[in-house]
């Protein structure tokens, strides 16, 4: 069990960094932008063929996260100039990137003809750079020797990945509050609110979204990357739902968290990407399912935190009313005592 929850919590985060980039889209620019499904696979592809062609992780990262951006910004252009639909507009997108994505990993073929998977096992990756140096510390030893002596089992071999990808994330989320809060966050948050208003304040809307839509898919890019090199392989498919896994990571964190403040918001949305991941992982654990019920699960997670914060909600409201009306009749009756009294008293 508790190898299980580690694994799931390790991919949550990284799944974390890719749910900030739907939070920036879906809630913030309220734009539906299906990139997302493309442009995960793309930082994946890109990161996996430029580990293949001997460059360093680092640079296959930062390589994969522009590239997402570029697709980003595509979208954003066949919005904006292209007079298109935003949602159409995603769905162009993630569709082209499709066979773009297999041109990018069958360049690591000699005919360079499109190529649907990449391995990367014997591979250096990010993790394993900084697994090199993290050994050396002796940190494994010491955590898993406190946890055996708690009686715990099945221990990880490393905590490593899980440590980098915390300063990872935590970086990035302090980052994301930094930016929300500058000029040109501002005017983003704005645009997604009310475009005519920011439009009469002579700021460019068009700039805004196609900048908007850059910045989260180079997030969702660059949490591709991550889970290409976690994972030791890349593959055309592994991007298919991500836009719901990013739905349901926001949706969840939303609703057990709250939104009343971007640093809340924004540690929600993380958090619940640890949550959904968890909750995936004790799921497929029960007998009755398997590893392709995976997207059944999903849809029942999303659907499960959509409507389970609505009931709550409607019971809250109705217990506001039942003691608000309590409380009128309680001072109608007071009322009621006091001028029985006085008329009492003028008699």
């Amino acid at each position: 069990m508790f190898s299980a929850v580690f694994g799931s919590v390790e991919q949550g985060i990284i799944y974390a960094i890719m749910a900030l980039g739907v939070y920036l889209t879906f809630r913030v620019l309220d734009f539906p932008d299906l990139t997302v499904d493309g442009s995960f696979v793309t930082g994946a592809a890109v990161a996996a063929t430029m580990i293949v062609f001997d460059y360093h992780p680092l640079v296959a990262t930062l390589t994969a996260i522009l590239v997402g951006f570029f697709a980003g910004c595509i979208t954003g252009l066949l919005h904006t100039k292209g007079k298109i639909n935003p949602l159409l507009s995603g769905i162009l997108m993630m569709i082209a990137l499709y066979s773009i994505n297999l041109r990018i990993m069958g360049l690591t073929t000699e005919s360079s003809v499109g190529r649907p998977n990449i391995p990367l096992l014997n591979s250096e990756t990010i993790f394993s750079k900084f697994q090199g140096f993290w050994s050396s510390l002796g940190i494994d030893e010491a955590i898993n020797g406190f946890l055996a002596g708690l009686g715990l089992e099945h221990l990880p071999s490393t905590w490593g990945t899980l440590v980098l990808m915390i300063l990872v994330v935590v970086i990035i989320k302090f980052i994301a509050d930094w930016f929300l809060q500058t000029e040109v966050g501002l005017a983003i948050r704005a645009t997604g609110d009310n475009k005519k208003m920011i439009r009469s304040f002579s700021a460019s809307t068009d700039t805004l979204v196609i900048l908007g839509l850059g910045i989260s898919n180079a997030l969702v890019a660059f949490s591709g990357s991550l889970i290409a090199q976690y994972g030791k392989f890349a593959d055309n498919g592994m991007g298919i739902g991500m836009i719901i896994i990013g739905l349901a990571s926001v949706i969840i964190g939303e609703a057990i968290f709250g939104t009343k403040t971007i640093f809340r918001t924004t540690l929600a949305v993380v958090i619940g990407a640890v949550i959904y991941r968890i909750v995936l992982g004790l799921s497929l654990r029960v007998k009755i399912l398997d590893s392709g019920d995976m997207k059944l699960i999903t849809a029942v997670i999303v659907i499960a935190a959509l409507i389970i914060p609505q009931v709550l909600e409607k019971r809250r409201e109705k217990s506001r009313k039942a003691k608000r009306q309590a409380e009128r009749m309680a001072i109608k009756s007071s009322q009621g005592g006091h001028s029985v009294v006085e008329a009492g008293s003028s008699q």
